[in-house]
């Protein structure tokens, strides 16, 4: 006899499997900017200004690593650099006006690639699919209190 726990578990790892294919298969057709420097773009557009520690915190990476991501994305003019105000040996990064628009044309790029994809659907696919980014949600809110 199957236990719940055992069903939830290949459910688990069919969605995993699948989702990580899904997303390394999209980033890999539109992928300007590399994944560390978008995540990175990412949290400053969704969060507004951080510091380097905060940043390498959030990609569970070193501090030295987010440094070098982040002189990176300066370099290009995607990010501006301040002091800290309190703790001046703390760096502030703030993401600039072409890093936004650079964020954003990929995030266009990638949501039209996806949207084509979707065109080829069946009609009961398509309605499946409208209930997807609910139950993600929900995953993902469970997942974050259990941590």
């Amino acid at each position: 006899m199957t236990q719940p726990e055992d069903t939830a578990l290949v459910e688990a790892e069919a969605l995993r499997l699948s989702a990580g294919r899904f997303v390394r298969h999209v980033r890999s057709t539109v992928g300007q900017i590399p994944p560390g420097q978008a995540a990175v773009l990412g949290y400053l557009d969704r969060d507004g200004r951080l510091a380097i520690t905060e940043l390498a915190e959030r990609e569970r990476v070193r501090h030295q690593s987010m440094a070098r991501t982040v002189k990176l994305l300066a370099e290009q003019g995607m990010v501006d650099l301040t002091p800290d105000d309190v703790d001046r040996r703390r760096v502030i990064v703030a993401i600039t006006s072409p890093g936004r628009d650079r964020l954003e044309q990929q995030r266009h790029d990638r949501s039209s690639v996806i949207a084509a994809a979707i065109q080829d659907l069946t009609p009961e696919q398509r309605a499946v699919l409208r209930s997807v980014p609910a139950v993600l949600d929900a995953l993902t809110e469970r997942v974050l209190a259990g941590r």
